[in-house]
């Protein structure tokens, strides 16, 4: 008996075989499911049986197709990049891909029509592939080092949505559906979406196949690959050009459906999966299997003949929980030593230094006040035109400056808690929590109140935040850990942001503004409130330096000298937190000043918490005044949002400071 069953048992190909089939049938099953709960269709019976016809043949149908199909390409084409990179959380979403794509045609409907006479795929496989090089371009010095590539990816998206948010800003309502597109949105008229990627799809898997010898000689290090005969650059071009067209061709005729490429190799191999074939093309099933299962969950709990969110925005929600998942697998082979390879010194005189500090930050803010731009060029207003202009500009700047040193202030309180100095609001997904919060204040509320979105911001921050600390607690609060962390709760956080977007309305309106960081609509109002709240949370630091000064030290330390570790966090997480909605509340999610100032400030010798404090708060409130002026000035007569001038100048930054090798 017992030999019996043993021979009875399935073996692991036949268990992978039953576990499609099953996931097949289940799609089956949620298919006669959406058909049974279609609405009924209002009329005499004749005509509406018609229209459900068409609805079912013209609609329905090339939908389910055409989810199989956009999944099974994005599936092949993760699983391309994944293998090729060597790095397990590599996809369209990751590295930059999609949001390059979703650039260049936001681009090309919005500023350059003419280009819309080339194919739309053509168009996105260009800026796709474009993003791709940066990112891999800022990794070579690393040797493509999959941490390294994963950030940079992260900074490229962040740069790139930055500016596709500013296109769609400054042509108003004309790309407002670019964003409803952009979310992944599988809504069909007819067979044509089906027609246009059923022959790229063809072309992806013969060429995979082709391609598959190579691919499994590269499992191998270079060196053993080259020694068998391998060209290792231009198999990994062309690998590279081939999933990048793979995600283009789904980009261009159905949206960006995010992080689909991540989670379909995964499931290939946790059902089993362990050669490179068997992954690729587990991929592309698992993919298309997910994407239809996705939208069609959307349609059967969406109202009426509208999708409860776009599938793209559906799968999108999955990213960040599976980044997490994913993070124990990712190995940075160089190590990541951002921390001491930015050489640092000790002011001798650091009183002065803040002296320095005040005076610089009052002239900038004497010349921003002052100096501007007309047709005629920069111009120097006094008198009359200055007294005339003031009302304008003084809120504005008071505004931007209270941001940006309450994102200051934010983020070196992270540092503090985490001892990490790459911690910060817009790094460690805080900023995208507090869009998530904001996202479900809208929901709720139909038009809340400034408190009430301040209050959800803060929650969404301070739950972000602290979800944040437990999972880098677990991993030793080490650097990589924490960014690609970071990378997973952005996405969560603004894959929730996302489903509201999508809808078109006049939340998406107000979420865009957050997004940008703009201070065009800010009064004297405004500027109060942010330079009270700025007065009110920065306070209380300046008597917690003992705190500031012991966190970074260690919780052994610190609880050996008689600080009680839990609360003094969760108070400094809280204050954290509500600087962040605060700032970000006016200068967006996306502006990165909570990284660049306290580093600025340690960088040019201020140790001490006190005088790191104060030196951050004032190089913080002169960036984002800065970025506030010349966001003013470099389009003139046009103006780009303060956040996303501030993400713009910040991400290099950010790109140096990791692409730095430590010395020791």
């Amino acid at each position: 008996m017992h030999g019996m069953a043993e021979i009875a048992r399935p073996r692991p190909l036949e268990r992978r075989g039953l576990a499609f089939a099953a996931t097949g049938i289940g799609c089956l099953a949620l298919l006669l499911m959406t058909v049974w709960m279609m609405p009924a269709v209002p009329g005499p019976a004749e005509q509406a049986e018609r229209l459900r016809s068409i609805l079912l043949w013209q609609s329905l149908m090339p939908r389910a197709l055409l989810a199989v199909l956009a999944g099974a390409a994005l599936g092949l084409s993760g699983a391309l990049l994944q293998h090729v990179l060597r790095n397990p959380i590599a996809d369209a979403s990751t590295l930059g891909i999609a949001s390059g794509a979703q650039l260049a045609l936001t681009v090309a409907l919005a500023l350059w029509p003419a280009l819309l006479v080339l194919p739309r795929e053509m168009i996105a496989f260009s800026g796709g592939f474009l993003s791709l090089a940066v990112v891999l371009g800022l990794s070579w010095r690393r040797q493509l080092d999959p941490v390294t590539v994963a950030l940079s990816g992260m900074i490229v998206t962040m740069i790139a949505s930055a500016l596709s948010v500013a296109i769609i800003l400054a042509r108003g309502e004309y790309v407002m559906s670019i964003f409803i597109w952009g979310s992944g949105s599988l809504s069909q008229q007819d067979w044509s979406g089906v027609l246009s990627l059923v022959p790229r799809l063809i072309f992806g898997v013969i060429a995979t196949v082709l391609l598959m010898r190579p691919l499994r000689v590269m499992s191998l290090d270079d060196s053993a690959a080259r020694s068998l005969g391998v060209a290792i650059h231009a198999t990994r071009l062309a690998v590279l050009a081939l999933a990048v067209w793979l995600a283009a061709s789904v980009t261009a005729i159905v949206g960006v459906i995010g992080f689909l490429g991540l989670a379909a190799p995964a499931i290939a191999r946790y059902r089993g999966a362990r050669t490179t074939g068997e992954i690729a093309f587990g991929a592309a099933i698992a993919g298309g299997l997910l994407l239809f299962s996705a939208d069609s969950l959307m349609q059967i709990l969406g109202p009426g003949f509208s999708d409860l969110a776009p599938a793209g925005a559906a799968t999108a929600l999955f990213g960040g929980p599976l980044l997490l998942l994913l993070l124990p697998r990712v190995r940075s082979t160089l190590g990541l030593k951002t921390a001491t390879a930015v050489p640092l010194r000790r002011l001798r005189r650091p009183e002065t230094g803040l002296a320095l500090l005040a005076v610089g930050l009052i002239l900038l803010f004497a010349l921003t006040l002052t100096l501007g731009v007309s047709d005629d060029g920069l111009v120097m207003s006094a008198g009359p035109a200055f007294t005339e202009l003031l009302p304008f500009r003084l809120p504005r700047l008071l505004a931007a400056g209270g941001a940006g040193a309450m994102l200051a202030a934010a983020g070196l309180v992270m540092q503090r808690i985490t001892g990490n100095p790459l911690a910060s609001p817009e790094v460690l997904g805080v900023s995208a929590g507090a869009g998530a919060g904001l996202t479900v204040a809208l929901f709720v509320v139909a038009f809340p109140s400034l408190p009430v979105m301040l209050g959800s911001m803060a929650g969404g921050a301070l739950l972000t935040f602290l979800m944040m600390m437990a999972l880098m607690a677990r991993s030793g609060f080490s650097a990589e850990r924490v960014l690609l962390a970071g990378v997973a709760a952005g996405a969560l956080g603004m894959a929730l942001v996302s489903l509201v977007l999508a809808q078109g309305d006049m939340r998406s309106y107000i979420l865009l503004l957050w997004i940008s960081g703009s201070t065009n609509r800010v009064g004297a109002m405004e500027a109060a409130i942010t330079i009270g709240a700025l007065v009110l949370l920065t306070a209380p630091l300046f008597f917690l330096g003992r705190w500031l000064a012991l966190l970074p030290l260690g919780p052994d330390v610190a609880r050996s000298v008689g600080l009680p570790v839990a609360g003094t966090r969760l108070l400094l997480a809280l204050l954290a937190a509500l600087l962040t909605a605060a700032g970000s509340f006016v200068a967006g999610p996306l502006s990165l000043t909570g990284l660049v100032a306290p580093h600025l400030a340690r960088m040019s010798g201020f140790r001490r918490p006190g005088h790191q404090l104060a030196a951050a708060l004032m190089i913080g409130a002169g960036l984002l005044v800065a970025a506030d002026w010349l966001s003013r000035l470099v389009i003139y007569p046009y103006q780009i949002p303060l956040g996303l001038f501030s993400a713009l100048i910040s991400g290099p930054y950010l790109l140096w400071l990791l692409g730095r090798k430590s010395d020791g």
